[in-house]
Protein backbone atom coordinates (compact mmCIF):
# COMPACT_ATOMS: atom_id res chain seq x y z
CA UNK A 1 0.00 0.00 0.00
CA UNK A 2 1.47 3.29 -0.90
CA UNK A 3 1.48 6.01 1.24
CA UNK A 4 -1.30 8.44 1.20
CA UNK A 5 -2.11 11.74 3.40
CA UNK A 6 -2.92 11.69 7.00
CA UNK A 7 -3.69 14.20 9.66
CA UNK A 8 -1.25 14.74 11.85
CA UNK A 9 -3.49 14.63 14.64
CA UNK A 10 -4.11 10.88 13.95
CA UNK A 11 -0.33 10.18 15.71
CA UNK A 12 -2.33 10.95 18.76
CA UNK A 13 -5.04 8.62 18.33
CA UNK A 14 -5.86 4.94 18.22
CA UNK A 15 -3.42 1.83 17.17
CA UNK A 16 -3.46 0.47 13.77
CA UNK A 17 -2.45 -2.42 12.61
CA UNK A 18 -1.07 -2.16 9.28
CA UNK A 19 2.50 -1.45 7.70
CA UNK A 20 2.66 0.71 5.26
CA UNK A 21 5.02 0.89 2.10
CA UNK A 22 6.44 4.38 1.50
CA UNK A 23 8.89 5.55 -1.22
CA UNK A 24 12.02 7.43 0.21
CA UNK A 25 13.17 7.78 -3.05
CA UNK A 26 10.47 9.56 -4.03
CA UNK A 27 10.06 11.38 -0.98
CA UNK A 28 14.06 13.19 -2.34
CA UNK A 29 12.85 13.23 -6.10
CA UNK A 30 8.96 14.23 -5.67
CA UNK A 31 7.44 17.67 -5.16
CA UNK A 32 5.82 19.31 -2.18
CA UNK A 33 2.76 17.14 -2.09
CA UNK A 34 4.59 14.05 -2.82
CA UNK A 35 6.98 14.94 -0.03
CA UNK A 36 3.69 15.52 2.39
CA UNK A 37 2.67 12.02 1.52
CA UNK A 38 5.34 10.04 2.20
CA UNK A 39 5.87 11.99 5.69
CA UNK A 40 2.23 11.24 6.58
CA UNK A 41 2.52 7.74 5.63
CA UNK A 42 5.53 7.05 7.79
CA UNK A 43 4.55 8.20 10.71
CA UNK A 44 1.10 6.95 10.65
CA UNK A 45 2.90 3.34 9.77
CA UNK A 46 5.12 3.72 13.01
CA UNK A 47 1.91 3.72 14.95
CA UNK A 48 3.20 -0.08 14.62
CA UNK A 49 7.01 0.72 15.21
CA UNK A 50 7.37 -0.78 11.73
CA UNK A 51 7.38 0.36 8.16
CA UNK A 52 8.57 -0.53 4.57
CA UNK A 53 10.64 1.68 1.93
CA UNK A 54 12.53 1.88 -1.39
CA UNK A 55 16.03 2.06 -1.28
CA UNK A 56 19.09 2.15 -3.40
CA UNK A 57 21.56 -0.36 -1.43
CA UNK A 58 22.22 -2.03 -4.60
CA UNK A 59 20.76 -5.71 -4.96
CA UNK A 60 24.45 -7.08 -6.21
CA UNK A 61 26.01 -5.39 -3.05
CA UNK A 62 23.11 -7.35 -1.05
CA UNK A 63 23.85 -10.64 -3.29
CA UNK A 64 27.55 -10.33 -2.35
CA UNK A 65 27.33 -9.72 1.03
CA UNK A 66 24.54 -12.55 1.50
CA UNK A 67 26.65 -14.88 -0.53
CA UNK A 68 29.63 -13.91 2.02
CA UNK A 69 27.93 -14.29 5.11
CA UNK A 70 26.61 -17.99 4.10
CA UNK A 71 29.96 -19.05 3.27
CA UNK A 72 31.64 -17.59 6.39
CA UNK A 73 28.32 -19.36 8.67
CA UNK A 74 28.67 -22.87 7.05
CA UNK A 75 32.34 -23.07 8.37
CA UNK A 76 32.87 -25.33 11.33
CA UNK A 77 32.89 -24.24 14.75
CA UNK A 78 36.48 -23.87 15.99
CA UNK A 79 37.38 -21.68 12.38
CA UNK A 80 33.94 -19.15 13.49
CA UNK A 81 35.20 -19.26 16.97
CA UNK A 82 38.77 -17.29 16.08
CA UNK A 83 36.50 -14.39 15.09
CA UNK A 84 35.17 -13.84 18.71
CA UNK A 85 35.85 -10.43 19.99
CA UNK A 86 35.81 -10.74 23.98
CA UNK A 87 35.04 -7.87 26.18
CA UNK A 88 33.20 -6.21 23.21
CA UNK A 89 29.67 -7.55 24.54
CA UNK A 90 28.37 -7.91 21.05
CA UNK A 91 29.54 -5.15 19.46
CA UNK A 92 32.30 -6.33 17.46
CA UNK A 93 33.11 -10.30 16.00
CA UNK A 94 31.47 -13.47 15.98
CA UNK A 95 28.63 -14.24 18.49
CA UNK A 96 27.84 -18.27 18.60
CA UNK A 97 24.52 -19.74 19.54
CA UNK A 98 22.40 -19.25 22.69
CA UNK A 99 24.39 -16.13 23.78
CA UNK A 100 22.07 -13.25 23.82
CA UNK A 101 18.94 -13.37 25.58
CA UNK A 102 16.13 -10.63 25.29
CA UNK A 103 15.47 -8.72 28.50
CA UNK A 104 12.03 -9.92 28.65
CA UNK A 105 13.07 -13.46 28.28
CA UNK A 106 14.99 -16.14 30.33
CA UNK A 107 15.51 -18.45 27.23
CA UNK A 108 19.01 -17.64 24.85
CA UNK A 109 18.51 -17.21 21.27
CA UNK A 110 18.79 -19.39 19.17
CA UNK A 111 21.22 -17.63 16.52
CA UNK A 112 24.98 -16.95 15.38
CA UNK A 113 25.52 -13.81 14.37
CA UNK A 114 28.62 -11.87 12.69
CA UNK A 115 28.82 -7.76 14.13
CA UNK A 116 31.00 -4.75 12.78
CA UNK A 117 30.29 -1.05 12.16
CA UNK A 118 32.87 1.56 11.20
CA UNK A 119 35.81 2.37 13.47
CA UNK A 120 37.06 6.04 14.51
CA UNK A 121 41.00 6.32 14.41
CA UNK A 122 43.08 6.35 17.50
CA UNK A 123 42.87 9.62 19.72
CA UNK A 124 39.74 10.25 18.53
CA UNK A 125 37.70 11.84 21.50
CA UNK A 126 35.13 9.57 21.32
CA UNK A 127 37.08 6.57 21.23
CA UNK A 128 38.92 7.89 24.07
CA UNK A 129 35.87 8.04 26.28
CA UNK A 130 34.37 5.39 25.10
CA UNK A 131 37.00 2.65 24.48
CA UNK A 132 33.99 -0.17 25.05
CA UNK A 133 32.36 1.31 21.76
CA UNK A 134 34.71 2.11 19.63
CA UNK A 135 37.32 -1.50 19.64
CA UNK A 136 38.50 -2.77 16.52
CA UNK A 137 36.29 -4.69 14.15
CA UNK A 138 37.32 -8.15 13.83
CA UNK A 139 35.85 -9.61 10.50
CA UNK A 140 37.20 -13.30 8.86
CA UNK A 141 39.00 -11.95 6.12
CA UNK A 142 41.71 -14.94 6.26
CA UNK A 143 38.99 -17.36 6.07
CA UNK A 144 36.22 -15.15 3.27
CA UNK A 145 39.00 -12.97 1.21
CA UNK A 146 36.86 -9.76 0.10
CA UNK A 147 34.39 -10.00 3.12
CA UNK A 148 35.81 -6.73 4.82
CA UNK A 149 35.20 -4.61 1.82
CA UNK A 150 32.00 -5.90 1.04
CA UNK A 151 30.83 -5.76 4.44
CA UNK A 152 31.91 -2.13 5.05
CA UNK A 153 30.48 -1.07 1.82
CA UNK A 154 27.12 -3.02 2.98
CA UNK A 155 26.84 -0.67 6.19
CA UNK A 156 27.87 2.57 4.94
CA UNK A 157 25.17 2.40 1.99
CA UNK A 158 22.92 1.11 5.14
CA UNK A 159 23.53 3.71 7.70
CA UNK A 160 23.28 6.52 4.36
CA UNK A 161 20.00 4.88 3.80
CA UNK A 162 18.72 5.05 7.56
CA UNK A 163 20.17 8.56 7.90
CA UNK A 164 17.95 9.79 5.09
CA UNK A 165 15.15 8.19 6.52
CA UNK A 166 15.30 10.07 9.85
CA UNK A 167 14.69 13.07 8.18
CA UNK A 168 10.89 12.08 6.97
CA UNK A 169 10.89 11.47 10.82
CA UNK A 170 12.20 15.02 12.02
CA UNK A 171 10.09 16.58 9.88
CA UNK A 172 6.61 14.52 10.71
CA UNK A 173 7.87 15.43 14.17
CA UNK A 174 7.66 18.90 13.32
CA UNK A 175 11.70 19.71 13.63
CA UNK A 176 13.88 20.24 11.23
CA UNK A 177 14.63 18.15 8.08
CA UNK A 178 18.39 17.21 9.65
CA UNK A 179 17.71 17.37 13.21
CA UNK A 180 19.33 13.57 13.67
CA UNK A 181 22.20 14.58 11.09
CA UNK A 182 24.47 15.86 14.13
CA UNK A 183 24.10 13.03 16.29
CA UNK A 184 24.51 9.97 13.98
CA UNK A 185 28.21 11.58 12.94
CA UNK A 186 30.45 8.91 14.29
CA UNK A 187 27.95 7.07 16.17
CA UNK A 188 28.00 3.69 17.43
CA UNK A 189 25.80 2.12 14.60
CA UNK A 190 26.14 -1.54 14.47
CA UNK A 191 25.32 -4.16 11.62
CA UNK A 192 24.93 -7.11 12.41
CA UNK A 193 24.14 -10.64 10.10
CA UNK A 194 22.01 -13.55 12.28
CA UNK A 195 22.32 -16.85 10.72
CA UNK A 196 19.13 -18.83 12.59
CA UNK A 197 19.78 -22.78 12.57
CA UNK A 198 16.85 -24.74 11.47
CA UNK A 199 14.86 -24.96 14.61
CA UNK A 200 14.87 -29.18 14.09
CA UNK A 201 18.53 -28.60 15.47
CA UNK A 202 17.64 -26.87 18.61
CA UNK A 203 17.77 -28.02 21.99
CA UNK A 204 14.35 -29.47 22.61
CA UNK A 205 13.32 -30.50 19.67
CA UNK A 206 11.69 -28.20 16.39
CA UNK A 207 9.15 -28.05 13.80
CA UNK A 208 6.83 -31.63 14.27
CA UNK A 209 8.07 -32.42 18.02
CA UNK A 210 3.81 -32.28 18.84
CA UNK A 211 4.12 -28.80 20.30
CA UNK A 212 1.39 -26.67 19.21
CA UNK A 213 3.56 -23.06 20.40
CA UNK A 214 5.79 -21.54 17.46
CA UNK A 215 8.70 -22.09 17.23
CA UNK A 216 10.75 -19.07 18.32
CA UNK A 217 14.36 -18.28 16.93
CA UNK A 218 14.36 -15.04 18.99
CA UNK A 219 12.21 -13.75 21.64
CA UNK A 220 9.91 -10.72 21.79
CA UNK A 221 12.14 -7.74 22.43
CA UNK A 222 12.28 -3.86 21.65
CA UNK A 223 15.55 -2.87 19.93
CA UNK A 224 17.49 -0.24 22.09
CA UNK A 225 18.66 2.24 19.47
CA UNK A 226 17.16 4.90 17.28
CA UNK A 227 15.66 2.98 14.36
CA UNK A 228 16.79 -0.34 12.64
CA UNK A 229 17.07 -1.49 8.94
CA UNK A 230 16.41 -4.97 7.59
CA UNK A 231 17.11 -4.73 3.76
CA UNK A 232 16.54 -8.73 2.98
CA UNK A 233 16.10 -12.25 4.81
CA UNK A 234 16.18 -15.53 2.77
CA UNK A 235 12.82 -16.41 4.95
CA UNK A 236 9.82 -15.56 6.69
CA UNK A 237 9.62 -15.78 10.51
CA UNK A 238 10.10 -11.82 11.41
CA UNK A 239 6.63 -10.89 13.27
CA UNK A 240 5.49 -7.29 14.56
CA UNK A 241 3.07 -6.69 17.91
CA UNK A 242 0.18 -4.32 16.77
CA UNK A 243 -2.17 -3.00 19.29
CA UNK A 244 -0.83 -3.59 22.72
CA UNK A 245 -1.31 -1.35 25.36
CA UNK A 246 1.86 0.78 25.56
CA UNK A 247 3.55 0.56 29.10
CA UNK A 248 4.09 3.91 30.78
CA UNK A 249 7.93 2.38 31.33
CA UNK A 250 10.15 3.45 28.42
CA UNK A 251 11.81 0.21 26.85
CA UNK A 252 8.84 -1.89 28.69
CA UNK A 253 7.09 -4.80 26.67
CA UNK A 254 3.16 -3.74 25.95
CA UNK A 255 0.81 -5.32 27.11
CA UNK A 256 -1.88 -7.52 24.82
CA UNK A 257 -1.85 -7.25 21.39
CA UNK A 258 -1.44 -9.49 18.29
CA UNK A 259 1.26 -10.51 16.19
CA UNK A 260 1.41 -10.19 12.69
CA UNK A 261 3.77 -11.50 9.93
CA UNK A 262 6.35 -8.25 8.64
CA UNK A 263 6.29 -9.24 4.69
CA UNK A 264 7.66 -6.59 2.93
CA UNK A 265 7.41 -6.11 -1.27
CA UNK A 266 10.29 -7.74 -3.00
CA UNK A 267 13.22 -5.37 -2.79
CA UNK A 268 11.78 -3.41 -0.10
CA UNK A 269 13.56 -2.16 3.33
CA UNK A 270 12.51 -2.67 6.47
CA UNK A 271 12.02 -0.07 8.95
CA UNK A 272 11.42 -0.59 12.59
CA UNK A 273 11.77 2.12 15.50
CA UNK A 274 13.30 1.51 18.85
CA UNK A 275 13.61 2.95 22.32
CA UNK A 276 15.81 6.07 22.08
CA UNK A 277 13.47 7.12 19.77
CA UNK A 278 10.64 6.14 21.44
CA UNK A 279 12.48 8.31 24.61
CA UNK A 280 13.16 11.39 21.82
CA UNK A 281 9.77 11.68 20.97
CA UNK A 282 8.06 11.48 24.35
CA UNK A 283 6.35 8.22 23.00
CA UNK A 284 4.82 9.82 20.14
CA UNK A 285 6.51 7.14 17.96
CA UNK A 286 7.06 3.79 20.02
CA UNK A 287 9.45 0.86 19.69
CA UNK A 288 8.76 -1.57 17.46
CA UNK A 289 8.23 -4.59 19.35
CA UNK A 290 9.42 -7.93 17.36
CA UNK A 291 10.55 -11.68 17.68
CA UNK A 292 11.22 -13.99 14.84
CA UNK A 293 9.62 -17.44 15.03
CA UNK A 294 10.41 -20.61 12.34
CA UNK A 295 7.86 -20.36 9.71
CA UNK A 296 6.26 -24.24 9.65
CA UNK A 297 6.22 -23.89 5.49
CA UNK A 298 9.91 -22.67 5.44
CA UNK A 299 11.66 -25.48 7.89
CA UNK A 300 15.02 -24.51 7.23
CA UNK A 301 18.00 -22.17 8.19
CA UNK A 302 17.31 -18.23 7.73
CA UNK A 303 19.99 -15.44 7.42
CA UNK A 304 19.21 -12.15 7.85
CA UNK A 305 21.20 -8.67 8.04
CA UNK A 306 20.02 -6.01 10.14
CA UNK A 307 21.65 -2.96 11.01
CA UNK A 308 20.96 -0.90 14.50
CA UNK A 309 21.46 3.12 14.01
CA UNK A 310 22.79 4.63 17.05
CA UNK A 311 23.93 8.32 18.05
CA UNK A 312 27.19 9.25 19.19
CA UNK A 313 26.65 7.79 23.34
CA UNK A 314 27.01 11.78 24.71
CA UNK A 315 23.79 12.56 23.02
CA UNK A 316 21.26 13.84 25.51
CA UNK A 317 17.90 11.99 24.67
CA UNK A 318 15.48 14.48 25.90
CA UNK A 319 12.04 14.74 24.60
CA UNK A 320 12.08 17.44 21.51
CA UNK A 321 10.11 20.51 21.82
CA UNK A 322 7.51 19.42 19.19
CA UNK A 323 6.69 16.29 21.60
CA UNK A 324 5.41 17.59 24.59
CA UNK A 325 2.45 19.76 25.40
CA UNK A 326 -0.60 20.45 27.86
CA UNK A 327 -2.09 17.15 26.33
CA UNK A 328 1.17 15.14 26.29
CA UNK A 329 3.21 15.95 29.44
CA UNK A 330 6.77 15.36 29.19
CA UNK A 331 6.87 11.22 30.28
CA UNK A 332 10.53 10.72 30.86
CA UNK A 333 14.02 13.39 32.08
CA UNK A 334 16.89 13.44 29.48
CA UNK A 335 19.30 10.46 29.19
CA UNK A 336 22.79 10.48 27.49
CA UNK A 337 22.56 7.89 24.76
CA UNK A 338 25.51 6.16 26.62
CA UNK A 339 24.12 5.44 29.86
CA UNK A 340 20.66 4.08 28.27
CA UNK A 341 22.44 1.49 26.42
CA UNK A 342 24.34 0.15 29.37
CA UNK A 343 21.08 0.31 31.85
Amino acid sequence: MRATTWRWHRLYGAQMDEILDVDLLGFETGDRSTRAAVIDGVMQSLRTGFVYTSHDIGEDLLDSAYGMLAEFFSMDHDTKSHFVAPGTHGQAGYTGLLVETAAVSDTPDWKEMLNWGRPLPEGHPLRRKYPHRYGDQVLPESVVPGITEVLTTFHDRTLDLQTRFLRIIALGLGADEHFFDDMLTNGTTLTRAIRYPPMAEAPGGGPGDGTASPHVWAAQHGDINLTTALPRATARGLQVLVDGEQSAEVGAAPSGGTWIDASPPSDHVIINTGIMLERLTNGVVPSGWHRVVADPDEPGERYSVVQFCHPTPWTHLSPMQSTVGPDRPQRWAGMEAGDLLDQ
